[in-house]
């Protein structure tokens, strides 16, 4: 059974540096699920999607603690979110400015509500392949020359942590009469600590959507969307019913409750988590051959900001792959992490994390920097999608197309049917009607020899690929 799959693992030792950000450290006295408050729309329990009484209340309370004008509840993560604040800001046909490190949710909306999307390629770390933020002034040049553009969607943080300048792209939004959607899941923890970066909505974005559950002391699947631009409050209610469930869950929507009270009345948490943080870097500098992205003065040099609380170790100057080095803290040091990709592996911090737990993967990395050999191969990194493929035809156009199934090495020049992603963080590397070039190619190859996790919408992959039939 599930259930008692969960009670075992919760048994076995592992130390989560991944999500949900409650680490498994605030839980229900029992250790069950609590079947004797799970609930519906009862006399006196308020409804969800037409809030007046204790419901209302935890969103005023979420208005408060993130200093915006409007706060909704989200109890199927923010996906939801996405797809409603997507909705609600664009019609059919709408052309759309799209960084293309967005999650694949804001391209099911593109799909879904038949949008032309014109992408923008973030900044790249070449020597860690990871996308960075995106340009202020090349959203300028879009912008400019899509004067059509109805609004700018952005991922800000980054799975990576890695902020854009919100504040700046926001002027430029309004000089052209664009909204300002941002992707914020991420950075629910960013009002929190002064260490942190600024949010979006309180840096200018129409519309934010923020994980409680990722970085804060909140059940899976818990988020908010947040707007400080109240001409789009109903709009955004009624696209909420219709993207998220009408049977909303009153555990989760009362952990959100729970999480937001934790906070208020414990706010010394934060300076104790910032304390651990900045111990662990500050220590993890020594490392020889393991590198940590925020100890790296280039790096903090050539982005805008950051989050400390995603810890990025690096294995570009070693013969380790990223995947090797996870599976290596998984199983000789009892550390899960959340992400592990060719070459580095993300460790998702929050503040229920202990001093232990930093204690351990500190030592943890150590004794492999001791083990591990340098190699400085770095120039041959394809993590990411460096430019954009033509496009053939629209997403929502998909469906108009005879399918032929196709060796993925022999579709270059094809019209893709279907999407590839690697998962996490689900950023497509193709998106249908895309002409599949060399390098998408050659990165889902390279990505599958490092055993990423590589994922097809017409579960294709890892041989074959859909394309259209013209």
């Amino acid at each position: 059974m599930l259930y008692d799959k969960l009670k075992n693992y919760s048994k076995n030792g592992v130390y989560p540096f991944h999500m949900p950000g409650h680490k498994r450290t605030i839980v229900n006295n029992e250790h069950t699920i609590p079947y004797e408050i799970d609930l519906t729309e009862i006399n006196g329990f308020d409804n969800l999607h037409n809030a007046e009484g204790c419901i209302k209340e935890i969103e005023e309370k979420s208005a408060k603690m993130y200093s915006v004008r409007k706060a909704f509840l989200l109890v199927n993560g923010s996906t939801g979110g996405i797809l409603s604040a997507i909705r609600t800001m664009t019609k059919y046909g709408d052309k759309v400015i799209v960084a293309r490190n967005c999650h694949k949710s804001v391209y099911n909306a593109i799909e879904l509500f038949g949008l032309n999307p014109v992408y923008i390629i973030p900044e790249n770390i070449e020597k860690y392949g990871i996308y960075s933020q995106i340009s202020p002034k090349k959203i300028e040049i879009l912008l400019s020359e899509n004067p059509d553009a109805k609004l700018v969607v952005l991922t800000s943080p980054t799975y990576e942590g890695i902020v854009s300048d919100i504040k700046a792209i926001s002027e430029i939004c309004k000089k052209y009469n664009a909204k300002l959607f941002v992707d914020e899941a991420h950075g629910a923890h960013f009002p929190f600590s002064k260490r942190f970066p600024s949010e979006a909505v309180r840096s200018g974005a129409d519309v934010a959507v923020v994980s409680l559950h990722k970085t804060l002391p909140a059940l899976t699947q818990t988020a908010l969307l947040l707007t400080n631009n109240l001409n789009l409050e109903n709009q955004l209610k009624n696209n909420l019913s219709v993207f998220e469930t009408s049977s909303p869950s009153y555990i989760l929507m009362s952990s959100i409750e729970n999480c937001l009270d934790y906070i208020s009345n414990n706010k010394s948490v934060f300076d104790e988590y910032i304390r651990n943080l900045e111990k662990f870097y500050s220590e993890s500098k020594k490392l020889k051959n393991l590198k940590i992205l925020y100890s790296d003065e280039y790096v903090k040099q050539n982005i805008f900001n950051y989050d400390i609380g995603k810890i990025i170790i690096s294995t570009a100057d070693t013969t380790l792959s990223g995947t090797e080095l996870a599976q290596i803290l998984r199983e000789k040091f009892k550390i899960e992490t959340e992400m592990a990709y060719t070459n580095y592996v993300i460790a998702m911090t929050s503040v229920c994390d202990c001093k232990e737990g930093f204690n351990k993967l500190t030592n943890a990395l150590f004794k492999i920097d001791k083990s591990c050999k340098p190699d400085n191969k770095y120039c041959d990194i394809f993590n990411i999608i460096t430019e954009i493929p033509n496009k053939s035809f629209n997403s929502s156009n998909r469906f108009k197309y005879t399918s032929k199934k196709i060796l993925l090495n022999s579709a270059k020049g094809r019209a893709s049917l279907e999407y590839i992603w690697a998962y996490p963080p689900g950023i497509p590397l193709i998106v249908p009607g895309e002409i599949i070039t060399e390098e998408a190619i050659s990165t889902i190859e390279y990505l599958k020899s490092k055993k990423v996790e590589i994922y097809s919408s017409e579960k294709n992959l890892p041989d074959y690929i859909s394309v259209a039939e013209f």
